[in-house]
Parts: C-alpha cells; structure tokens; sequence
C-alpha cells in the first residue's frame, strides 16, 4: 500500500429485480484495473443499466454488507451516452425488497486513476467514511458514482455538474438493476453529497424531474456546494485551494474540447497539470499545489473567454430547483467552496420555492465533511420516514 493510502486510510479513521434482465446482460468483468476501461463502442442501453460489475471488498464494512463495483452506462455533459464506474452496498441485514437507496456523491478525490473512489471504498481508505457507515448502519442501500473518467488513462470531469448530476442518478438506477443486489425499482431514493459532492447531488436534484421522474425521489442533502464555479474557482488563486482551481480547469476541459484549456497553458502550466493527472489525489491538491498562481502556468487568462464562460455559465446551479426537499449546509467559515456564492443558491431555492433547510457551521470546508454528518442522517431519516419537511426560508 502506498504512503498516500496509508494517508488516506488515517484520515478516514479521523435478488431478482424488475430489471433483473439488463444485469443478466451485463458483460463479464476484466481482472484488475481494466475493469475501469470502457468497452468501445459502448453498449446499447438506457443511462443507468449495467455494462459490467464485481464484487468488492468494501473495505471495513466487508463483514456487514454485500458489495459491488459496477460500469453503468450515463450521459456526459454533451448529453452523449458515457461510461461509469461507481459501488453498490447493501447492508447484510437489509430487507432489499423495501431498503430505501441513497445515491453518496463523493467529495474532492483527485484526477489520478488511483485516487478513484470506487478504489478506495474497496481497500478502507475512502476518506468519507464516516458518512458512508452512518446510512449503512441505518440500513440504507448506497450507490456511490466514481463520476466520469476515472480509468487508467483518467479523463475526469471535475466540478462539471452536468456530468456529474447524471452519474449520481445513473447510479440509484445501476443498483436497481444490478439482479444481485435485489433492490426494488420503487424504493424511496436520497441524493447526499458534499463539496464536489455536494454540487453532484444538487446537480442530480435540479435534474431528475426531467432526466429521471421515475425515481421515487425524497430528498436531496448539499454541502459545501460550489453552486458557481467563477466565484469558488477565481477566489483561490494564489491561495491554499490553488490545486482545486486548477483541477478545475482540467474537468470542464475534458468536458468541452472546444475550450481548449492547451491554447493558452504554458510550458510549466502544461507539465503541471500533466504531474497532477498522473499522480495527485485529495492530499497532494491542498499541499503540492498550494498558493501557487494561474498567471505562472498559463500565458493569459483564456479562462475567461466566451467559450469558458458561457460553459461556467451553463453549469450554474439554481436554475431549476429541486422538486424535493432539501438540506443545504455550509462553513461560514469556508476556505475552498466561498460561503456567499452558497448563500446565494440558498436565496434561490427559498425564492423558488423549495422545501429548503439552510443551516450554516462556524467552522471551516474540511472539518464539515465529518460534523455535518449527524445532521444529514437526520435529514435523511426524516424524508425516508415520510415525516412533513420543514423550510427554513
């Protein structure tokens, strides 16, 4: 194991279904990391049916749950179908006929293959952990997305909510129709996330009336949420979350070719980014890339061209506000996700109309992924409960 998950691991510490037929379909799995490759083409289908899958360890928790790793197919944020990798839980306990399915967005991971989150559930080292046992232990499904890209050659699409909202709800569907784990196709469904996850999850919120109405849908939980990728992205230049703006950079390139994000890198911007694709997770964002500044790894500022903008623009959340109630958190005293422009998607929702709870922490962004926790179960349970909403505007 290597020093990094050795790190990771430490910080973590801190059956048949109506659509039995599509995961009978499903390809044989590949041994070891080609699992992670796409088939090319990709198979026919509908976003969310299983191309292929495996069982996994799941690292502490393989004594009480079943687990699996899955490729499902999805849509990328050109609506064309894609590829994604993600994992499956089922508590060993559960009564999977009725067990509710919460859709866990993971938080920042990193661009490098062995960063994958599917990857470190697996080996005991996915650093949110703790939330992950609070829905298990309640006795919840839980289907985690890898999101897009995340393959030995990564491609990933970091902070781009409209590839990452379908990846969310492609995952509830996968474990509906993954025949082993024996979940019902009506079972009350939650999308929980933080950070990066936190966009996830209210991306696949503002998304699933129309990409997804059937899902039995009850609740959305957010933290953390970079609701507007200018203002969280532009505001950590030269400061301690340089390395998530840059990261930044690279997802919504590799979602858009026509950016172009090469045309205006310079040599050092572009070795930079190459080291970072290769080999930087979570840890080495927030301290190998620290306090640098964009200036020194491009030749101008292309990242505020039309074309950039108008795609920052596009992936704006708020514009079609969640159907469901929702919880929306954050550190007022945030130094990654800048607390105003959350305030502001909050403002949004309640002016919309939503079933909002809005809750604000004195803390800062890296310590709310733990303290957070006992206030999502809650808002969880409520919701699969069927206990009325509160609203907080």
């Amino acid at each position: 194991m290597t020093a990094r998950r050795v790190l990771a691991v430490a910080v973590a510490l801190a059956l048949t279904t109506a659509f039995a037929p599509a995961a009978a379909a499903a390809e044989p799995a590949p041994p070891g990391d080609a699992f992670y490759v796409p088939p090319s083409p990709l198979p026919a289908g509908k976003p969310g049916d299983v191309i292929r899958w495996r069982p996994s360890h799941a690292g502490p928790r393989q004594a009480t749950v079943d687990a699996w790793q899955v490729m499902y197919l999805s849509t990328n944020a050109l609506g064309q179908p894609d590829a994604v990798t993600g994992t499956v839980l089922v508590p060993k306990n559960a009564d999977r006929a009725t067990a509710p399915i919460v859709a866990f967005a993971p938080g920042t991971h990193g661009p490098a293959f062995e960063c994958t989150p599917s990857k470190m559930i697996d080996i005991g080292a996915f650093y949110e952990q703790p939330g992950l046992d609070d829905l298990l232990d309640a006795g919840y499904a839980v289907a985690v997305p890898d999101y897009e890209g995340y393959r030995p050659a990564p491609k990933t699409t970091y902070v781009v909510g409209r590839s990452e909202g379908p990846a969310v709800i492609d995952a509830v569907r996968a474990a509906q129709r993954l025949g082993a784990a024996g979940l019902s196709t009506s079972a009350k469904v939650v999308f929980r996330g933080y950070s990066q996850g936190g966009g996830a999850a209210a991306w696949a919120g503002e998304l699933q009336p129309s990409y997804a109405p059937e899902l039995n849908l009850v609740g959305v939980a957010a933290g953390g949420v970079p609701a507007d990728l200018v203002q969280v992205t532009l505001q950590l230049d030269g400061k301690f979350g340089f390395g998530v703006f840059a990261y930044a950079l690279l997802g919504l390139d590799q979602a858009y070719p026509e950016l172009r994000l090469d045309s205006f890198l310079s040599d050092n911007g572009r070795a930079k980014l190459a080291e970072m694709q290769q080999s930087a997770c979570t840890f080495e964002l927030l301290t190998t890339y620290a306090n640098q500044k964009i200036a020194d790894y491009t030749t101008g500022p292309g990242y505020i061209k039309p074309a950039w903008v108008a795609r920052l623009n596009e992936n704006k959340l708020g514009g079609t506000p969640p159907r469901v109630p929702v919880f929306l958190y954050h550190a007022t005293g945030d130094q990654l996700v800048q607390f105003a422009q959350a305030d502001s998607l909050h403002k949004a929702y309640c002016a919309a109309g939503v079933q909002e709870t809005w809750k604000t922490y004195d803390t800062d962004h890296i310590t709310l992924v733990y303290t957070g926790n006992a206030d999502v179960l809650d808002f969880v349970r409520d919701r699969i409960a069927g206990k009325p909403a509160t609203t907080s505007c």
